[in-house]
């Protein structure tokens, strides 16, 4: 078993009605490490008894171990083998019982209510072969937040085992879709990223398309159709309330913020010629970036800020290019068969996601953004749409099949662990918000 450096306790601060505090623990010899680079990686073996103390705390141990689960990385322990119990458990592992279990990392718990109406959670991560603690955490928050405090902890998990940051504590918008094939009936929606907490945001009279969440808040972008002609707003998610960002008439997607939330970039055609435009959400005021006779659509920003990919006909075919973000330097990055379209750049600026049309298959793929590195994630009939988790290493995206159904999935990027993300309803268009505790 590879083996993680030192133990360095770094002390995170989380932007929710929260307190949240760092357990001191010792120095470890050697800890556990997940490669998530690799192709084909072996779940890691956890063990993730009940919080001790309340109902609350057996809910949050049951969220966290889900969540580590739908992963594809950890390989939760069935309870029902653990010899130690969770309350001898607070006095301190008993590390041979979990050796025993083969479990190479053990998480601890307690969740109690507090005077003021509150839960306080701790929580520690244990190296179960090195019989050291890796990290550990208090949160005090809300009774009605647990299962945010819940999610919190498995990032903090993943984050520490893997290297990576956590993606748990996030939403997913998307179209919510009913009805028959030709009279869909669509509608925003929003939910935790594991399906809870689902609600929707429209009630389904206008159709709505491609939302996109906001990088520094909780705002997201849609368009809907107004009198037959395209409109697009601007939502936050919070408080409800909506404006509208204005009438677009050529547009076929809704624009994607800048990465600091200031700027929309967005594609619109005007007499007959399809470019890219910048609008400032404050003054409205927009510019051309493109100018092209070709068709030059679906932009997204790189996470600084400097760049753009987007997808054009300007060579024949629908391809992908990058431009600096003031339109000059255009170069063209794909370089396979078939057709490329709704490339979205990763938090993580690594790469870009996008998909593929090519012998009557799509693909959800990536690649570099000089091009190179392409890789297939996922086929079918029909797969579109890729949405990056905040972390930059999951992306969601949706499947059709020739009756018209839509299926939201999940795939990470060894192509390994596909999911379906569950819906009420069918589902489309999902938009992946950053990490809740980030704003």
């Amino acid at each position: 078993m590879k083996r993680l450096r030192h133990f360095l306790m770094i002390m995170v601060a989380v932007a929710i009605p929260a307190a949240i505090t760092a357990v001191e623990s010792p120095k470890a010899k050697a800890e556990p490490v997940i490669d998530i680079t690799k192709g084909n990686v072996e779940p890691m073996p956890i063990a993730i008894p009940d919080f001790y103390g309340s109902q609350t705390g057996a809910d949050i141990a049951r969220v966290v171990s889900a969540d580590l689960e739908r992963s594809g990385l950890f390989k939760p322990i069935s309870p029902q083998a653990f010899i130690q119990d969770n309350a001898s458990l607070q006095q301190g592992p008993r590390f041979q019982d979990w050796r025993v279990l083969n479990a190479q990392a053990l998480v601890s718990g307690a969740a109690q209510s507090t005077a003021n109406g509150q839960v306080q959670v701790q929580f520690r991560l244990w190296d179960v072969f090195g019989e050291s603690q890796m990290t550990g955490f208090q949160y005090n928050a809300s009774q009605n937040n647990w299962r945010r405090v819940a999610h919190q902890i498995a990032d903090e998990i993943y984050k520490r085992i893997t290297g990576e940051e956590g993606y748990f504590d996030s939403r997913v918008v998307y179209v919510s879709e009913s009805g028959p094939k030709n009279a869909r009936v669509k509608r925003l929606a929003i939910m935790d990223q594991d399906g809870e907490n689902h609600r929707y945001l429209t009630d389904g009279a206008a159709l709505v398309l491609t939302p996109r969440f906001s990088p520094v808040s909780q705002d997201i972008t849609y368009m809907s159709f107004y009198n037959n002609k395209p409109r697009v707003y601007l939502f936050n998610i919070n408080t409800g309330q909506q404006e509208i960002l204005g009438d677009f008439p050529g547009m076929t997607f809704a624009p994607r913020f800048s990465p600091d939330g200031s700027k929309v970039i967005m594609s619109m055609a005007q007499n007959g010629n399809t470019d890219i435009y910048e609008m400032d959400t404050r003054t409205r005021r927009s510019r051309r970036l493109t100018d092209n006779p070709a068709i030059d659509t679906s932009p997204s920003y790189s996470p600084d800020g400097g760049r753009i990919v987007f997808n054009s006909d300007r060579g024949g075919e629908q391809q992908l290019y990058v431009m600096n973000a003031d339109g000059s330097g255009v170069q063209r990055i794909s370089k396979g068969q078939g057709r490329y379209a709704t490339p979205v750049w990763s938090p993580r600026g690594d790469l870009i996601a996008f998909t593929r049309m090519a012998q009557g298959q799509f693909y959800i793929g990536v690649m570099r953004p000089d091009g190179s590195g392409e890789r297939q994630l996922s086929s079918g009939w029909l797969v579109e749409g890729p949405t990056w988790a905040p972390n930059g290493r999951v992306l969601a995206y949706f499947v059709s099949d020739p009756s018209g159904r839509t299926q939201l999935h999940s795939i990470d990027l060894t192509g390994y662990n596909e999911r379906v993300m569950k819906t009420p309803l069918d589902g489309s268009d999902p938009a992946w918000s950053p990490l809740l505790s980030s704003q």
